[in-house]
């Protein structure tokens, strides 16, 4: 099967790079080549952002399968309905699921869970880029297939509610120095973080799948924790016994850091479970197999591997230090108000 990925470098991309190359794909990776060439794919350098490039680097060449990791408003459709129209059978758009109802009527998501989140732009262009898409389906047979990752990790990531999605280390630092970590709300909310490698048992098993043409599919695991629960094993797998977590609720949060509120209020504040039927149907046997446990402390452990790879986001640890003494300041003026013992703030777990 030949295949192309518009990116192919990024935590969920590489896990699918690397899983299609395993089974004999002719893989080929459409990026600025600003990193080093994965093993088994071919590289072409473009930048997807400047369409005459794109075309002119892919120009006579046709495909099984294109997926398309890094489009995310409706300009970047139009740009690949442009570019792809009448050389690839089957384009695979990668959404996400943040663009489900928020908030949810019912705790279970499915695929037919409507579409709607009122409080991040991400997830609304994310919903138009589907919508455009569907269009070019039903009224010009345009082979699309829609995915929606939810949040998913790989090595590099510590996918904590509150953390530094950049520079992941940030969290374990911080545990491992005896400096709180910020739990949204109670902590009690379910949540369902998915290994890149699990992710992309799905994903590939879809590439040339005729049947799944207009169709979208959420590909997750089926371990559902709580904030706390998460949040503790990561702790567990830095080797901190006792970890000193706030929980502060989520529109506290967001009043301090405006920046908060797409990925907090408008996604990770919500409960997130998913039923993963459709997936499993189409591809049978597909199983997500890495407990969070377990991926966690792989990820811990690439990044005690090497010193270099400890970045600590330092703007982010200002701003979390001053959004827990906001919020002791709080509790001090409540307990004052009420006459009542100082409420309890951080806590060693």
């Amino acid at each position: 099967m030949n295949v192309l990925f518009i990116g192919g470098t990024g935590i969920i991309s590489t896990a699918c790079t690397e899983l299609a190359v395993a089974r004999g794909m002719k893989v080929t990776l459409l990026n600025r080549s600003l990193r080093a060439p994965m093993a088994g794919a071919q590289t072409v350098a473009a930048d997807i952002s400047q369409p005459g490039a794109a075309a002119r680097a892919l120009a006579g060449r046709k495909w099984d399968a294109v997926v398309d990791f890094i489009s995310f408003t409706p300009a970047d459709i139009e740009a690949r309905l442009g570019l792809l129209r009448g050389s690839t059978a089957q384009y695979v758009f990668i959404s996400s699921a943040s663009a489900y109802q928020k908030p949810l009527s019912d705790y279970l998501i499915t695929e037919s869970t409507p579409l709607s989140n009122p409080l991040w732009d991400y997830s609304r262009n994310k919903i138009a880029c589907e919508e455009r898409l569907l269009k070019a389906y039903r009224e010009e047979g345009f082979p699309v297939t829609i995915i929606r990752p939810s949040l998913t990790y790989g090595d590099t990531i510590v996918p904590l509610a509150v953390n530094s999605w950049l520079k992941g280390y940030t969290a374990v630092d911080r545990m491992r120095r005896g400096l709180p970590l910020i739990i949204p709300g109670d902590g009690l909310s379910l949540w369902t973080i998915t290994h890149n490698s699990d992710f992309a048992k799905g994903l590939v098993g879809l590439l040339g799948h005729a049947g799944a043409l207009g169709h979208a599919f959420h590909i997750t695991s089926d371990e559902a924790l709580t904030w706390n629960q998460i949040y503790a094993m990561t702790a567990e797998a830095a080797g901190v016994p006792a970890p000193l977590f706030v929980h502060i609720a989520s529109d506290f949060i967001t009043a301090c850091l405006p920046s908060m509120v797409g990925t907090l209020l408008g996604d990770k504040s919500h409960s997130a479970v998913f039923d993963n039927t459709k997936i499993r149907r189409f591809v049978p046997g597909f199983e997500a197999t890495t407990r969070y446990r377990d991926g966690i402390a792989r990820t811990v452990a690439w990044y005690d591997a090497d010193p270099s790879r400890k970045v600590v986001d330092t703007e982010a640890c200002a701003a979390w230090d001053r959004l827990v003494q906001a919020y002791s300041r709080g509790l001090e003026a409540a307990a004052a108000e009420f006459g009542v013992g100082r409420a309890a703030g951080a806590q060693r777990q």
